[in-house]
């Protein structure tokens, strides 16, 4: 049976936090939808210290950002880029427009539908996630959306100039440095400057992540990915300092990103707890890594792989790095997650910024139902029909009408019958089944 080394913050401390933040950004949203573009000015300028009339980037900013990157910088952006790329033609390429006769003269089909345009919100407050710029924008474009439009933070009083190259070099129609709940209500509501977009995708904190939940509907979001979760499935296969070191790895996003050790070794889980402790001493990023640590991490002990199976579906992690004798029976067994990462010569690190899959996943245990973002989320698979022959409209009419009758719907069943006594010849009462 499963058993604890180390818990985090329980779950009505987490309910609590939820609840604060919930309040907040219906405040916020509130306020952009009523003031507009003047709320997005208070709002940049109280969470940001970011002040401007236009938050749009000229193309005269944009290249002074690329010139601000070294060579090497391009070329790392443009080789990450570049695996993005690669991998959402190939998703694209499997995503394929059908048309088939189900029955003589009955033509059913979809087309897959770029939506027309999309808003991306690119992370960049404690550091500039230029990776994000990549999976979202370049996903898009290569579902083809004819609009893309990108908001990132200010980080240290200007554009971040890896940001916003990355923005750029990936395809972006618009780049705006605007941050938080106020860029995402920007692009989802639209103000005098920023014309309202269709969807919203891309990663954020807990603020972002509530945004998006409460716009939804008003507009598409790509998933509810909220700060970042990693879990490490690992065996005495792997040692403490591989597995501490791919924990602390994606606590340092934030002070609230669950980092947790899955194993069957207690003596692995006791090392890696005391691994983690030396690390913290000489990382650079240890003072949000510890707090993540000391409030979300934990680590568990189970009896076999079964029952860390069943341990890691209830956890739905949005990333799971493998590091067992047999990582293959994880991706064999598993059903809820992000992102696999399989053996210890891949880790999440690769996913998150250049690999080529991406790294925009569902958190919260909302990978119980949904992947992460791909080039299938920005596209609207869209059914028509077509009927050739007029037998076949009569025959079809003829199960519609009765059916439509049985469920009580005379109006329904009249479009049936109308069609019926048209190509059909036949001679049905008026609000009468056909026989």
């Amino acid at each position: 049976m499963a058993h604890y080394l180390k818990r985090g913050a329980t779950a009505t401390e987490l309910k609590a936090a939820d609840s604060r933040v919930r309040e907040q950004v219906e405040a916020i949203l509130a306020d952009i939808e009523a003031r507009g573009h003047l709320a997005i000015q208070d709002l940049s300028k109280k969470f940001d210290n970011w002040e401007r009339e236009d938050f749009r980037l000229s193309a005269h900013e944009i290249e002074a950002c690329l010139g601000q990157l070294s060579k090497r910088d391009l070329e790392d952006i443009r080789f990450a880029q570049t695996q993005v790329r690669n991998f959402a033609i190939k998703q694209r390429e499997a995503i394929r427009d059908i048309e088939v006769e189900t029955l003589p003269g009955i033509v059913l089909g979809h087309k897959n539908i770029p939506v027309n345009s999309v808003g991306c919100y690119v992370p960049g407050g404690k550091y500039p996630l230029l990776a994000s710029a990549h999976m979202s924008v370049i996903t898009a474009k290569v579902a083809g959306v004819p609009r893309v439009i990108t908001c990132a933070p200010p980080f240290k009083g200007k554009p971040a100039a890896a940001i916003v190259a990355a923005q750029h070099l990936a395809g972006a129609d618009e780049i705006y440095c605007l941050g938080g709940i106020q860029a995402v209500g920007a692009m989802a509501l639209g103000t005098r400057s920023i014309a309202p977009v269709d969807m919203l995708v891309g990663p954020g904190n807990a603020f972002v992540a509530e945004a998006k939940r409460q716009l939804y509907g008003r507009v598409g979001i790509d998933l509810f990915a909220g700060p970042t979760e990693t879990l490490v499935i690992a065996d005495d296969s792997v040692d403490a300092e591989m597995c501490a070191t791919d924990l602390l790895g994606q606590a340092e996003h934030g002070p609230d990103s669950p980092a947790i050790l899955l194993t069957n070794s207690e003596r692995l889980g006791r090392e890696t707890i005391a691994a983690i402790e030396h690390l913290l001493t000489i990382l650079p990023t240890a003072e949000i890594a510890r707090r993540s640590w000391a409030d979300h991490g934990q680590v568990i002990v189970c009896d076999s792989y079964e029952e860390m199976v069943t341990e890691a579906d209830r956890i739905a992690s949005e990333h799971v790095q493998v590091m067992t004798i047999d990582p293959d029976f994880f991706l064999a067994n598993m059903t809820n997650y992000g992102a696999l990462f399989l053996g210890p010569r891949t880790n999440v690190a690769y996913g998150d910024k250049v690999i080529g899959t991406n790294h925009t996943l569902p958190t919260g245990k909302a990978a119980r139902y949904t992947g992460g973002l791909w080039v299938g989320k920005f596209l609207k698979t869209c059914t028509y029909q077509r009927v050739l022959t007029d037998q076949a409209s009569t025959m079809i009419g003829e199960y519609c009408s009765r059916l439509c009758m049985l469920e009580g719907f005379a109006g329904h069943a009249e479009q049936a019958n109308v069609r019926v006594r048209r190509y059909g010849g036949r001679n049905i009462p008026y609000g009468k089944a056909a026989e």
